[in-house]
């Protein structure tokens, strides 16, 4: 449901009990620090995620014999928020280490493989590399396909990421086809202010923006930003990535002075949420460079 901090309420207070009732390095123990590193991850503490996921994968490595399946979601955790603090290398070998275990561990179609095919393919996304990316996004979409119900939220997903690949080739009427085929799905699926439709908004106003159809993407960004001030922290990230995009329609209009102030609110919120040498801080002090010139 997003609701992020109730969740961390209820996982901390689960982990405080059974650390009385259960035995050091209890499998049960790992299954409550991978939970709390999701959620702070959600949240965008990702430091904390960090050192959860680790001390959960610490705990399998004791308890579990090599191969097991919940060992591979501890190093799916640590590269999730590995790839979400932008060091995409070490975010690889995680995710790979977790789709080698479970091509042992599962059947062919589990909905698990397609997670780390989908992770996979983000990673590469996220390194420029779009073959791959969507070599890995349509693997995962195949086996969605063939082992969940049509409407679950992970279709919606694989929609979403091949989406953006697309849209970074520049193929923007493929790109917009599988945003909203993706916002369709997640409309039937989700909550209505999920963070997830926040994402489908942005990742349309991208395509729209990129078109040249301002309005169109005004409308979509600031749609996005509607959902995420009621549902997120407000230093998270994704707000940051929200002012970031109105802010660039409004610099394409030319209204610099509305630019500037949304530029402004998500280099705050990025300098405050991310690594000082992540890509979204440099991104955003040229967005704000260049608007400044144009004043």
């Amino acid at each position: 449901m997003g609701e992020y901090s109730k969740a961390l309420t209820y996982y901390e207070k689960d982990l405080e009990i059974t650390l009385k009732a259960l035995p050091p390095n209890h499998p049960y123990f790992a299954g409550s620090y991978n939970n709390i590193g999701l959620v702070y991850d959600n949240m965008g503490e990702y430091s904390k995620a960090l050192s959860s996921y680790e001390r959960s994968l610490e705990i399998r490595k004791i308890a579990l014999p090599p191969n097991h399946p919940d060992l591979a979601g501890s190093y799916e955790g640590i590269g999730l928020v590995y790839n979400n603090m932008g060091e995409y290398s070490k975010a690889l070998s995680s995710y790979e280490r977790s789709l080698e275990i479970k091509k042992i561990a599962l059947p062919p179609n589990h909905p698990d493989l397609a997670a780390s095919y989908n992770n996979i393919g983000l990673v590469y996304y996220n390194m420029g590399e779009y073959s791959k990316a969507l070599s890995s996004y349509e693997r995962s979409l195949e086996i969605r396909r063939i082992a969940l119900p049509p409407n679950h939220p992970d279709l919606a997903s694989s929609y979403g990421n091949i989406g953006s690949v697309y849209y970074s080739m520049g193929e923007y009427s493929k790109a917009l086809s599988s945003y909203e085929r993706s916002l369709e799905i997640q409309k039937i699926a989700l909550p209505p202010n999920h963070p997830s439709l926040a994402a489908s908004y942005n990742n349309i106003g991208n395509v729209y923006k990129d078109m040249g159809e301002y309005s169109k993407a005004l409308s979509s960004y600031e749609r996005a930003l509607d959902i995420d001030k009621k549902v997120l922290p407000p230093n998270h990230p994704d707000l940051a990535t929200d002012y970031n995009n109105i802010g660039s329609v409004y610099y394409n209009m030319g209204e610099y002075s509305k630019a500037l102030s949304y530029y402004e609110k998500a280099q705050d919120i990025w300098k405050k949420s991310l690594p000082s040498n992540h890509p979204h801080i440099a991104l955003v002090k040229r967005n704000i460079e260049n608007v400044k010139k144009k004043m």
